[in-house]
């Protein structure tokens, strides 16, 4: 057991620690970048992608894969926020940042619903998310990324954020150039060591000692308003003052977006757990993640950050450079901390270019190139939930493109299905005549099982036979009532046979005298023989 532990924690430490290094570097300007897009300071970015990343590190689902402050949740925290701060600006005695108090306590119900998804094992449900839904969520999200990227080619002029233009753009391209080609060639000599962390490594250097003047860390929070690496967060006294004197008839604000930011939360995690299993073909445990991003959730409700979910670009940067076990996970936390306390004046030097490379060189490798080459080969339908799913992750977010994937796929499913069903037509001896019902009785195909029936032209005795059919659903149950008892009405004798244990039970429950209509299966000839061979081996 302790040697299972171990080798979860790490497979090969030295790998785990340098993959966590490169992907603690690589936090920082995103943690930054989110914290901006929720209109909050970039400490509660950096400290909630800590919180984030140690508890998951250690306690979520899936080694190797990293959390942190993400996009995907900033986008519905910013409402919140804006919400908090105007009704903070019309109290009395106006109470500054009311809006990110009411984040910490909205985290509080964020954590508590993500433990309790868990504790009901709904993670399971991330294995019934078809292919295409997963292909169009890569695809999409390396476009995501992409773009987000764009945005650090721009520096701040006269107050004013504008497109690098002349030499600070061509410095700005041959930086990421240099990046991306250190980590295309490098592996190609040795992987000994992370081609990712060499990278911001060598370009860092070019641009500090050779006094190289483009946009840094530090440069691209002050840019965006922050006052750098340092600073205090807002106490736990201030949140329990917020909670009984400012949220007032607010309550169904505050529990709406604990619900969304929740569900965008487990999304995107179960959806990046899963892309970690295909790539490093093991298998994580969606439950025991759903867990761990609620108790880290409610960690940062308590001491101040912004919360988040698994991020992929990140994720795949751990896994690329060797990062297996919970260490990677663990180190690139802590690493994380430790910049902000200690090391900020060195990390705020690190040209934007060379994490700009990185993300770029995730982009390439995060795109499903493969999609082009088999959309003329997939179904019609898969195809399109493909390029939609891809084209709303861009549009509106990841978890919106998801749900429409899934369901796309669903309904896809449910028309095919429903022109599968059956009826062939045969007479009895005896003149009964047989309905040997195939394909599954659900709500798609109700319509075209109740046509294959004539009430008024057919014989006294009738006998429905779902032996290669079965009743899926509740529309199908009623449909199959109303069917006998169209019969029974007209005055004709009908019998029901091979039906499944839970339909007859619900028929009978429904219609307590259609017990004399349903054919035990045991009556058929076919069971004999297996009943008489159990008894013979007896």
């Amino acid at each position: 057991m302790w040697q299972k532990t171990i080798k979860n924690f790490t497979q090969n430490p030295k790998n785990d620690i340098l993959s966590g290094l490169t992907v603690a570097l690589a936090l920082v300007p995103e943690a930054v970048a989110f914290a901006f897009v929720a209109g909050v300071d970039p400490l509660v970015g950096l400290y909630g992608a800590f919180m984030m990343g140690i508890i998951t590190a250690l306690f979520g689902g899936r080694p190797g894969m990293i959390s942190g402050a993400t996009g995907a949740m900033a986008v519905v925290m910013v409402h919140l926020i804006a919400k908090g701060n105007e009704v903070g600006e019309a109290l009395a005695t106006p109470i500054e940042n009311l809006g990110l108090q009411w984040l910490f306590i909205t985290l509080l119900f964020v954590g508590g619903i993500q433990i309790l998804a868990g504790v009901l094992r709904l993670g399971k449900f991330v294995r019934l998310i078809p292919h295409p839904v997963m292909m169009g969520f890569v695809n999409g999200l390396a476009i995501v990324i992409f773009l987000s990227q764009l945005g650090l080619f721009k520096e701040n002029v006269g107050g004013e954020m504008q497109w690098l233009q002349g030499k600070g753009l061509w410095l700005m391209l041959g930086l990421v150039a240099l990046t991306m080609a250190i980590m295309f060639g490098l592996p190609k000599l040795t992987k000994k060591i992370p081609a990712a962390l060499t990278a911001i490594v060598v370009v860092a250097a070019l641009v500090i000692f050779g006094n190289i003047d483009v946009s840094t860390v530090g440069s691209f929070i002050r840019d965006g308003g922050g006052e750098g690496l340092q600073g205090g967060l807002p106490t736990f006294q201030e949140q329990i003052f917020t909670l009984f004197y400012t949220i007032g008839d607010n309550w169904g604000m505050i529990l709406s977006t604990a619900f969304i930011l929740a569900a965008v939360g487990l999304i995107e995690s179960l959806m990046t757990l899963n892309l970690i299993d295909e790539m490093t073909e093991t298998r994580g445990s969606g439950n025991r993640e759903c867990v761990a991003q609620g108790g880290a959730n409610i960690l940062n409700g308590l001491f101040g950050g912004m919360g988040g979910c698994a991020m992929i670009g990140q994720s795949i940067i751990n896994i690329n450079s060797g990062g297996r076990g919970r260490l990677s996970g663990a180190i690139a936390a802590v690493a994380l901390l430790c910049f902000v306390l200690f090391g900020a004046p060195l990390i705020e030097q690190i040209p934007i270019a060379a994490l700009v490379g990185v993300m770029f060189m995730v982009v390439i490798g995060t795109f499903a190139w493969s999609s082009f080459r088999i959309l003329h080969k997939i179904p019609l339908t898969d195809a399109i939930v493909l390029i939609a799913v891809s084209a709303i992750t861009v549009w509106q977010d990841l978890a919106i493109a998801v749900i429409a994937g899934v369901i796309m796929s669903a309904l896809s499913f449910a028309w095919k299905s429903a022109t599968r069903i059956r009826a062939r037509k045969r007479i009895k001896e005896d003149g009964t005549k047989v309905y040997e019902i195939w394909g599954p009785l659900f709500f798609g195909s109700t319509t075209a099982f109740n046509s294959k029936f004539d009430v008024s032209n057919d014989p006294e005795k009738i006998e429905i036979d779902f032996i290669e059919s079965k009743v899926s659903d509740h529309s199908g149950v009623e449909a199959l009532r109303n069917i006998a008892n169209k019969y029974l009405d007209a005055g004709k004798k009908i019998t029901l046979t091979h039906l499944s244990p839970d339909c007859k039970e619900m028929l009978i429950k429904w219609n307590p005298e259609f017990s004399s209509i349903i054919q035990d299966a045991i009556d058929d000839p076919r069971y004999h023989v297996v009943t008489n061979m159990m008894d013979t081996e007896v």
